[in-house]
Order: C-alpha cells, then sequence, then structure tokens
C-alpha cells in the first residue's frame, strides 16, 4: 500500500483505540449511577460483592453508597417538646396556641410542626393531657435500650397515619412520623429528676440497700435534698433519671454501662454486642411497621457517641465501607442531639462554640457516610446553672428562683432574654454545612417547659395561654429557617468516583502518548513524515511570487 494509505489506516486504528477506551471509560461511570461497577472483564459487580481484592481498575471504593437526590430525607423542621396549653380531645386549639403552630411548621418539609414526649405516643405528664392538632406531626422515641414493644397500648403505632391511638385512651389527630428516635442520652450518667436533681446520679446499689442508705428521689412537692455519699438514690418510686445512662443494661456487666460503651474493653465489647442485639429487635418492628428513618441515640453533649452507634449499626468498616445504610438493618440515618446554654451567660460559658461545633461534627459524619441525613436537635433550652449537663439549680449567677418570671433577664449578653438565645441558636444552626454544601440542621425542637431538668421557665406562652417574647421569637427564627431552607442536596461525587474520573483522563493520556511514541520510532512513520515534509516544501517552492530580479 501506498504510505499515505498506511497513515489514514494508522490514524483510524488510533481513533478506534481511543473511542473504544472512552466508551470504556463512560459505561463504568454510567453501572456506578444505576448502583453496580463494571470489572475488568465488564461484568456488573454491585457495591455488596466488591471486596478489597476486587479488581475495578485497581481502584479502592472509599464509600459503599450515598444518598440519591430521590433518597434524601426530610426537614423535619421546628417543633416542641413539653406540654401546650389550650388544645382540646378533639384536636382544636385556641387562636394564640393554633398561632403559634402556624409560625413553626413552614419550616418542615411537611408543612407541620413536631412533636415529641420521650414516649410512642401523646400521654398525660403530670395530669396535663398532651393533645395535639392535625397540625402535627408526633415523633416516637425508644427511651431506653429495648427493645419496643410491638403490640398494645404501650407498643410502636403504625408509621406515617393520622387519627392514631393515644396513650389516654383516646385518638390524636396529629400524624405519626415515620422517624423512630432512639434511647435518650445514653451517653451520660444523667441525674435523678426532682428534688435530688445534680445530686443523685446513681440508682441505690446492694449496698446501699443493706444499710438502708438510699434516700427517696421525688419529683414534685418536696423541697431539695442529698443522696448519699456516694450519688444514689431511689428514682424509681417517685421519679425517674434524665436519661438511661443511668441505669444498668441486661447482658452488661457494668452497673451504668452505657457512657462507656465505646471504652474497648472486653466488658464494654460484651455490653455493646447486647445492646446492638435490642436495638436490630427494635429496628425490625420499626421496619415492618412502615417506619422509614432511624435516628441515633439522643445525646447530651458526645456527639462522637452516636457516630461510633451509626458505624457498628450499619457495619461499617476501618475503610468507611457499611454493610447496610437503611431502616432495614437498624442503620441510623439522622443524628440526634440536645443542647443548653447555662446561667443566662452562653457567650461566658462557651456554650454557642460548643453548639457550633457539634453541628460539625455531625458535618464530618455526613461526608464520611453520605447516607447520614443532618442532625435533630430536639431538646435546647436553658439550664438553670452556671456548667455542664447536670449541675445544681439555682447556683449561678442568675438563679431562676430570684426572676420574676424564672426566666433569664435582659443583660448584656441577651438584651431580650431567652428571646435572643433561641435566635441566636437557631441562626448558628442554620448556618452549617458540609463541605458539599448540604445543610446540617434538619430538625429543631423547643424544651417547652416550666423549671424541668434544671432549667429556667421556658414556655413560649403566658399563663394566660398568651403567646410571650420568647414565642414570638420561636415563630420569626423558624419562619426565617423556612425561608431559607435549601431542599436537600444530593452528595457530591465520592473520592471514589473523582478517583475513576482522574483515572479515565489519565488512562486516556497515556495511551496517546504511547501511540504517539511508537509511531515516531516506526521507520515506515518517518519515512511517510519526510516525504510529507518535501512535498509541503515543493508546494511552497510552487506557490511563492516569482521575483521581479530574476
Amino acid at each position: 500500500p501506498s504510505p499515505s494509505v498506511s497513515l489514514i489506516g494508522v490514524l483510524r486504528a488510533m481513533s478506534s483505540v481511543l473511542c473504544t477506551l472512552r466508551a470504556i471509560f463512560f459505561s463504568c461511570l454510567a453501572a456506578r449511577s444505576q448502583g453496580c461497577l463494571r470489572n475488568p472483564q465488564g461484568s456488573c459487580v454491585l457495591p455488596h460483592d466488591i471486596g478489597d481484592d476486587t479488581p475495578l481498575l485497581q481502584v479502592r471504593r472509599t464509600t459503599l453508597s450515598g444518598a440519591k437526590v430521590d433518597e434524601a430525607g426530610p426537614s423535619w423542621g421546628c417543633g416542641l417538646v413539653g406540654s401546650l396549653p389550650n388544645i382540646n380531645a378533639d384536636g382544636t386549639a385556641s387562636a394564640e396556641t393554633q398561632r403559634l403552630i402556624d409560625g413553626i411548621k413552614s419550616s418542615s418539609s411537611f408543612n407541620k410542626a413536631t412533636y415529641w414526649n420521650w414516649n410512642l405516643a401523646p400521654q398525660e405528664d403530670g395530669g396535663v393531657p398532651e393533645y395535639l392538632t392535625e397540625d402535627f406531626i408526633f415523633m416516637p422515641e425508644i427511651w431506653g435500650v429495648g427493645p419496643v414493644v410491638e403490640h398494645g397500648t404501650d407498643g410502636l403505632r403504625d408509621a406515617g397515619k393520622a387519627n392514631f391511638q393515644d396513650m389516654m385512651g383516646g385518638t390524636s389527630p396529629a400524624t405519626m412520623a415515620t422517624i423512630l428516635l432512639g434511647m435518650n442520652e445514653p451517653d451520660i450518667y444523667g441525674s435523678c429528676l426532682g428534688n435530688m436533681f445534680g445530686s443523685c446520679n446513681a440508682p441505690c446499689d446492694a449496698e446501699a440497700m443493706w444499710n438502708n442508705d438510699c434516700p427517696m428521689g421525688w419529683m414534685e412537692g418536696h423541697a431539695p435534698a442529698e443522696a448519699n455519699s456516694r450519688g444514689q438514690c431511689d428514682c424509681v418510686t417517685h421519679s425517674s433519671p434524665t436519661g438511661c445512662g443511668f441505669w444498668g443494661v441486661e447482658g452488661c456487666a457494668v452497673a451504668q454501662p452505657l457512657p462507656g460503651l465505646w471504652d474497648e474493653t472486653p466488658e464494654a465489647e460484651q455490653c455493646v454486642d447486647s445492646v446492638m442485639s435490642q436495638w436490630k429487635q427494635t429496628a425490625a418492628v420499626a421496619y415492618q411497621k412502615g417506619y422509614k428513618y432511624l435516628s441515633t441515640p439522643m445525646v447530651a453533649v458526645n456527639v462522637s457517641y452516636a457516630r461510633n452507634f451509626i458505624e457498628r449499626a450499619c457495619g461499617c468498616d476501618a475503610s468507611g465501607n457499611c454493610a447496610c445504610t437503611d431502616a432495614s438493618c437498624g442503620c441510623p440515618v439522622y443524628v440526634v442531639f440536645h443542647f443548653y446554654g447555662n446561667d443566662c451567660q452562653p457567650k461566658k460559658h462557651g456554650n454557642y462554640k460548643t453548639f457550633e461545633g457539634r453541628l460539625h461534627e455531625v458535618a464530618e459524619i455526613m461526608e464520611a457516610y453520605p447516607f447520614v441525613q443532618g442532625a435533630i436537635v430536639n431538646e435546647v433550652g436553658m439550664l438553670n446553672c452556671p456548667a455542664g449537663a447536670i449541675c445544681i439549680p439555682n447556683s449561678g449567677d442568675y438563679p431562676a428562683d430570684k426572676q420574676p418570671d424564672h426566666g433569664c433577664p435582659s443583660t448584656k449578653e441577651l438584651p431580650n432574654g431567652l428571646a435572643t438565645f433561641i435566635e441566636e441558636v437557631l441562626d448558628i444552626a442554620m448556618s452549617v454545612k458540609t463541605k458539599d454544601g448540604r445543610y446540617v440542621l434538619k430538625g429543631f425542637s423547643w424544651f417547652n417547659e416550666n423549671e424541668a431538668g434544671g432549667t429556667y421557665n421556658l414556655k413560649l406562652q403566658n399563663a394566660d395561654g398568651t403567646l410571650n417574647e420568647l414565642g414570638k421569637a420561636y415563630i420569626a427564627a423558624c419562619t426565617k429557617w423556612a425561608g431559607g431552607t435549601q431542599p436537600p442536596q444530593p452528595p457530591q461525587p465520592s473520592k471514589h468516583q473523582s478517583s475513576l474520573t482522574w483515572l479515565g483522563v489519565c488512562l486516556a493520556l497515556v495511551v496517546v502518548v504511547a501511540i504517539a511514541v511508537l509511531l515516531h520510532r516506526s521507520p515506515q512513520f518517518r519515512q511517510i513524515w519526510a516525504r510529507g515534509q518535501g512535498q509541503r516544501q515543493q508546494q511552497a517552492e510552487l506557490s511563492a511570487p516569482v521575483n521581479a530580479g530574476s
């Protein structure tokens, strides 16, 4: 064949090779987006079939899977914990209470306010019924380790249904949420509520019982009292503790094992197995009843506790690969934590920085595990003491019992008292995003109680039912959140996808350079190149203008 025909053939071969490489590369990307990856033999490999030794263009994956756009969970918006006044058994509310509900519900993807109460359905709390309207989503919670009760009055209700049975013998017009919240504050020992709050942080052991050294804790109606010398009291008969970290757990050797659940000791590991076994039973019941989402334990202070729970419940390995990422296996996709300021001085005590830090910790979890949807901060308020999650009430600079309404006074830090606090907290929460642009905050509940659990008076309404300044500020902050909330965004391409992209580019460049080098070394190609150069030189000489002097 002629040199020109050979050159055309070579160029066509180069084009064919490049097109083939391009097709393989984009086939891999397309397969990845459909939930599988192509191995070098062209077969589709599903994520759960990929092991560390799977030859996949010699690149190890860093995450199993991420949430797709249609899998993004909802933003639950603003809500409440604590009874609301002036709602009737039939679900009708007074004008002022309805004004509060309407003011906060717009922050939710469902256009409904959320409500929860440390239990599986609305109940009576201190003789006050927890009636709700149809504008509420009730978020059930399993307070302790479990497993959850499946049937009956004390059992888990079906998810997503309105007009469910409450715990007062009636029917609630609210809608049962599609999320089940995890156990309450297992990361701290907590304290016995009532007259021994801050003093009693453990149940009486056998020694205390034998020596008749187990003082009685009372929820209401008794003067402040002290626990025994080891911080123990009877917190069962007439009171209860702040969280499940106070109690022992069946199958665990330590008296109060939950705060040290992730200590990596043989005793802790045995306890982890027991806790996870009961959680898996709870998850199975919840999934069967239609729950789409599960949350982590609701931690008081330690977000890393929630991360450890996710990694164990979802079967995540050291490389970030998780065996399952949804409710079917008990995998939580929302991180829940609580937050309180101290002594009406959130700046002095570093409370705002602590809050922002916890949100950033959740962001890091979302980045490491893209199936995690965000944070639900479902206890927010102000503690009537200077430091810590558990402390002695009325021991700070602004004791509640010295304030006219038992709330925070107007100060330089809080010009409008607690109204300033709630505005600043929500402003911080709304500002935190992951590196790939996803908002972290997905739920927020104000602790609508009066001096319960060592707090100030945090009620959003006055005694006559009218909205107070705090209630108006909560409406304004939730409305602001509703106006600034973006729809859930999918995670950006993972490190694995980015690695594939760069690998494809590099392979293409290597092939092009290799072909160019081979052609340059080929005698036939050099001959073709020399003839081409000679032909171009002849054409240039023939087309040049004739010199007038020749």
